[in-house]
């Protein structure tokens, strides 16, 4: 492969990390009070899961979130963190890259009727498929120093 002033796996490093700061802005924007204290990250997404047009996401969102409302506030300022952090520093890539994929198309569902959000999470998932299926681990990366993953 050729490419133009890195190599191809460094290009994917850089795919990869910006993926990563692109999770860790998801993460720093976030009103970690209301999402906390208030609920107001998962009261709005209630709201959005009542008005959806399939079923399958207005129970599964009763089912799973709606019971546990500060839990999965935590969960979900704290996957989008914890995913930024290894896709930047390249630890636990594959698994960030599968958590990141999962994620981006839980949001995907939900917000099927905003293009915005289905761009924003189209994108990042594609770019996840691209660094997982050409392992985007191998440069600049922990996993890569301690030879993790092949």
């Amino acid at each position: 492969m050729d490419a133009i002033w890195l190599s191809g796996a460094e290009w994917l490093a850089v795919l990869r990390i910006g993926l990563g700061l692109w999770w860790l802005e998801s993460w720093r924007h976030k009103d970690k009070k209301g999402w906390f204290e208030r609920g107001t990250g998962i009261e709005w997404a209630a709201g959005v899961a009542a008005k959806h047009r399939w079923n399958a996401v207005r129970s599964g969102f009763d089912v799973v979130v709606r019971p546990r409302p500060r839990t999965m506030a935590y969960v979900v300022v704290y996957a989008e963190l914890a995913l930024g952090l290894g896709l930047v520093a390249g630890f636990l890539t594959p698994i960030a890259l599968i958590g990141g994929l999962l994620l981006n198309v839980l949001y995907f569902t939900l917000m099927i009727h905003d293009w915005a959000e289905q761009g924003q999470n189209a994108m990042m998932a594609l770019i996840s498929l691209i660094a997982l299926f050409a392992m985007a681990w191998q440069t600049w990366s922990v996993d890569s120093a301690l030879g993790w993953f092949g």
